[in-house]
Protein backbone atom coordinates (compact mmCIF):
# COMPACT_ATOMS: atom_id res chain seq x y z
CA UNK A 1 0.00 0.00 0.00
CA UNK A 2 1.35 3.42 -0.94
CA UNK A 3 1.77 6.17 1.64
CA UNK A 4 -0.95 8.24 -0.08
CA UNK A 5 -3.43 5.37 0.00
CA UNK A 6 -2.63 4.69 3.64
CA UNK A 7 -3.23 8.34 4.54
CA UNK A 8 -6.50 8.27 2.63
CA UNK A 9 -7.58 5.19 4.58
CA UNK A 10 -6.66 6.84 7.86
CA UNK A 11 -8.65 9.97 6.94
CA UNK A 12 -11.63 7.84 5.97
CA UNK A 13 -11.48 5.91 9.26
CA UNK A 14 -11.17 9.16 11.20
CA UNK A 15 -14.23 10.60 9.46
CA UNK A 16 -16.27 7.51 10.23
CA UNK A 17 -15.16 7.62 13.86
CA UNK A 18 -16.03 11.32 14.09
CA UNK A 19 -19.54 10.59 12.82
CA UNK A 20 -20.04 7.77 15.31
CA UNK A 21 -18.61 9.75 18.21
CA UNK A 22 -20.71 12.83 17.40
CA UNK A 23 -23.99 11.06 16.72
CA UNK A 24 -23.98 8.73 19.70
CA UNK A 25 -24.54 11.37 22.43
CA UNK A 26 -27.05 13.13 20.18
CA UNK A 27 -29.09 9.95 19.72
CA UNK A 28 -28.83 9.22 23.45
CA UNK A 29 -30.01 12.71 24.45
CA UNK A 30 -32.67 13.42 21.83
CA UNK A 31 -33.63 10.08 20.29
CA UNK A 32 -33.36 9.07 16.65
CA UNK A 33 -36.29 11.23 15.53
CA UNK A 34 -35.00 14.28 17.37
CA UNK A 35 -31.61 14.37 15.63
CA UNK A 36 -31.19 15.73 12.11
CA UNK A 37 -28.48 14.80 9.66
CA UNK A 38 -27.40 18.44 9.71
CA UNK A 39 -26.94 18.36 13.48
CA UNK A 40 -24.80 15.24 13.17
CA UNK A 41 -22.45 16.55 10.49
CA UNK A 42 -22.13 19.86 12.31
CA UNK A 43 -21.20 18.10 15.55
CA UNK A 44 -18.78 15.80 13.72
CA UNK A 45 -17.17 18.65 11.80
CA UNK A 46 -17.63 16.93 8.44
CA UNK A 47 -19.69 17.56 5.33
CA UNK A 48 -23.05 15.97 4.58
CA UNK A 49 -21.41 14.30 1.59
CA UNK A 50 -18.84 12.70 3.88
CA UNK A 51 -21.64 11.29 6.03
CA UNK A 52 -23.41 9.76 3.05
CA UNK A 53 -20.13 8.39 1.76
CA UNK A 54 -19.84 6.25 4.89
CA UNK A 55 -23.50 5.61 5.65
CA UNK A 56 -26.40 5.26 3.22
CA UNK A 57 -28.63 7.34 5.49
CA UNK A 58 -29.22 8.34 9.09
CA UNK A 59 -30.73 4.94 9.84
CA UNK A 60 -27.53 3.15 8.85
CA UNK A 61 -25.49 5.52 11.00
CA UNK A 62 -27.83 4.77 13.89
CA UNK A 63 -27.40 1.03 13.24
CA UNK A 64 -23.63 1.42 13.56
CA UNK A 65 -24.04 3.37 16.81
CA UNK A 66 -26.44 0.74 18.16
CA UNK A 67 -23.99 -2.03 17.31
CA UNK A 68 -21.22 -0.17 19.15
CA UNK A 69 -23.46 0.24 22.19
CA UNK A 70 -24.32 -3.47 22.14
CA UNK A 71 -20.68 -4.48 21.77
CA UNK A 72 -19.51 -2.28 24.64
CA UNK A 73 -22.38 -3.32 26.93
CA UNK A 74 -21.69 -7.00 26.29
CA UNK A 75 -17.98 -6.51 26.95
CA UNK A 76 -18.80 -4.89 30.29
CA UNK A 77 -21.12 -7.73 31.28
CA UNK A 78 -18.61 -10.35 30.11
CA UNK A 79 -15.89 -8.67 32.18
CA UNK A 80 -18.07 -8.46 35.30
CA UNK A 81 -19.02 -12.14 35.02
CA UNK A 82 -15.41 -13.19 34.38
CA UNK A 83 -14.18 -11.24 37.40
CA UNK A 84 -16.94 -12.42 39.75
CA UNK A 85 -15.80 -14.69 42.57
CA UNK A 86 -18.61 -17.18 42.04
CA UNK A 87 -18.26 -20.91 41.40
CA UNK A 88 -21.93 -21.86 41.17
CA UNK A 89 -23.35 -21.43 37.64
CA UNK A 90 -26.89 -20.67 38.83
CA UNK A 91 -25.77 -17.87 41.11
CA UNK A 92 -23.46 -16.60 38.38
CA UNK A 93 -26.36 -16.59 35.90
CA UNK A 94 -28.35 -14.45 38.34
CA UNK A 95 -25.39 -12.14 38.87
CA UNK A 96 -24.89 -11.77 35.11
CA UNK A 97 -28.60 -11.03 34.63
CA UNK A 98 -28.42 -8.36 37.34
CA UNK A 99 -25.44 -6.68 35.68
CA UNK A 100 -27.27 -6.90 32.36
CA UNK A 101 -30.31 -5.11 33.79
CA UNK A 102 -28.15 -2.41 35.39
CA UNK A 103 -26.16 -1.73 32.22
CA UNK A 104 -29.29 -1.72 30.07
CA UNK A 105 -31.01 0.70 32.45
CA UNK A 106 -28.33 3.38 31.93
CA UNK A 107 -30.05 6.26 30.10
CA UNK A 108 -27.83 6.28 27.00
CA UNK A 109 -27.96 2.49 26.56
CA UNK A 110 -31.68 2.43 27.26
CA UNK A 111 -32.55 5.16 24.78
CA UNK A 112 -30.45 3.82 21.90
CA UNK A 113 -30.59 0.05 22.37
CA UNK A 114 -33.97 -0.50 24.03
CA UNK A 115 -36.31 2.35 23.13
CA UNK A 116 -35.26 3.45 19.63
CA UNK A 117 -33.47 0.51 18.02
CA UNK A 118 -36.48 -1.85 17.67
CA UNK A 119 -38.61 0.79 15.95
CA UNK A 120 -35.84 2.37 13.86
CA UNK A 121 -34.27 -0.87 12.64
CA UNK A 122 -37.25 -3.20 12.88
CA UNK A 123 -37.58 -6.02 15.36
CA UNK A 124 -35.80 -8.62 13.21
CA UNK A 125 -32.66 -6.55 12.65
CA UNK A 126 -32.62 -5.29 16.24
CA UNK A 127 -32.81 -8.86 17.49
CA UNK A 128 -30.18 -10.11 15.05
CA UNK A 129 -27.63 -7.52 16.15
CA UNK A 130 -28.39 -8.02 19.84
CA UNK A 131 -28.14 -11.79 19.62
CA UNK A 132 -24.84 -11.49 17.82
CA UNK A 133 -23.31 -10.03 20.96
CA UNK A 134 -25.36 -11.46 23.82
CA UNK A 135 -25.90 -15.06 22.81
CA UNK A 136 -22.34 -16.23 23.43
CA UNK A 137 -22.31 -15.29 27.11
CA UNK A 138 -25.77 -16.63 27.90
CA UNK A 139 -25.17 -19.84 26.01
CA UNK A 140 -21.83 -20.47 27.72
CA UNK A 141 -23.38 -20.01 31.18
CA UNK A 142 -26.22 -22.40 30.36
CA UNK A 143 -23.85 -25.01 28.93
CA UNK A 144 -21.70 -24.76 32.06
CA UNK A 145 -24.74 -25.13 34.32
CA UNK A 146 -25.87 -28.23 32.39
CA UNK A 147 -22.41 -29.82 32.47
CA UNK A 148 -22.14 -29.06 36.21
CA UNK A 149 -25.48 -30.74 36.88
CA UNK A 150 -27.14 -27.50 37.98
CA UNK A 151 -29.60 -27.54 35.07
CA UNK A 152 -31.35 -30.61 33.66
CA UNK A 153 -29.82 -32.03 30.46
CA UNK A 154 -31.43 -30.24 27.52
CA UNK A 155 -30.58 -28.47 24.25
CA UNK A 156 -29.01 -25.22 25.49
CA UNK A 157 -29.88 -23.05 22.49
CA UNK A 158 -33.66 -22.87 23.05
CA UNK A 159 -33.20 -22.02 26.72
CA UNK A 160 -30.69 -19.29 25.81
CA UNK A 161 -33.22 -17.71 23.44
CA UNK A 162 -35.97 -17.86 26.07
CA UNK A 163 -33.76 -16.28 28.73
CA UNK A 164 -32.62 -13.53 26.37
CA UNK A 165 -36.24 -12.83 25.46
CA UNK A 166 -37.11 -12.54 29.15
CA UNK A 167 -34.22 -10.15 29.74
CA UNK A 168 -35.20 -7.99 26.78
CA UNK A 169 -38.78 -7.76 28.06
CA UNK A 170 -37.52 -6.96 31.54
CA UNK A 171 -35.44 -4.09 30.20
CA UNK A 172 -38.38 -2.77 28.15
CA UNK A 173 -40.56 -2.90 31.26
CA UNK A 174 -38.02 -0.81 33.17
CA UNK A 175 -37.72 1.70 30.32
CA UNK A 176 -41.48 2.25 30.19
CA UNK A 177 -42.12 2.34 33.94
CA UNK A 178 -43.00 5.54 35.78
CA UNK A 179 -40.94 4.41 38.78
CA UNK A 180 -37.87 2.84 37.20
CA UNK A 181 -36.13 2.16 40.50
CA UNK A 182 -39.07 0.06 41.69
CA UNK A 183 -39.38 -1.56 38.26
CA UNK A 184 -35.70 -2.52 38.32
CA UNK A 185 -36.15 -4.14 41.71
CA UNK A 186 -39.30 -5.98 40.66
CA UNK A 187 -37.93 -7.42 37.43
CA UNK A 188 -34.74 -8.42 39.21
CA UNK A 189 -36.81 -10.57 41.56
CA UNK A 190 -38.73 -12.06 38.64
CA UNK A 191 -35.58 -12.91 36.65
CA UNK A 192 -33.99 -14.53 39.71
CA UNK A 193 -37.09 -16.68 40.15
CA UNK A 194 -37.05 -17.68 36.48
CA UNK A 195 -33.44 -18.80 36.77
CA UNK A 196 -34.11 -20.61 40.04
CA UNK A 197 -37.07 -22.40 38.45
CA UNK A 198 -34.79 -23.92 35.80
CA UNK A 199 -32.81 -25.63 38.56
CA UNK A 200 -35.78 -26.53 40.74
CA UNK A 201 -35.93 -30.13 39.56
CA UNK A 202 -32.38 -30.66 40.75
CA UNK A 203 -32.82 -29.63 44.32
CA UNK A 204 -34.30 -26.14 44.35
CA UNK A 205 -32.83 -22.64 44.14
CA UNK A 206 -29.27 -21.83 45.16
CA UNK A 207 -28.54 -25.21 46.69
Amino acid sequence: MTAARRRQGERSAATRRALLDASRPLFAAHGFAGVSAEAIVRAAGVTRGAMYHHFADKTELFAAVFEAVEREATERIDRAVAEADEQDPIRLMKFGASVWLDVSAEPAVQRIAIVDAPSVLGHARWREIGLGYAMGLVLSLIEWAISAGRLPPQPPQPLAHVMLGALDEAVLFIAQAEDRVQARHDVGVVIDRLIDAQAADLGGPDR
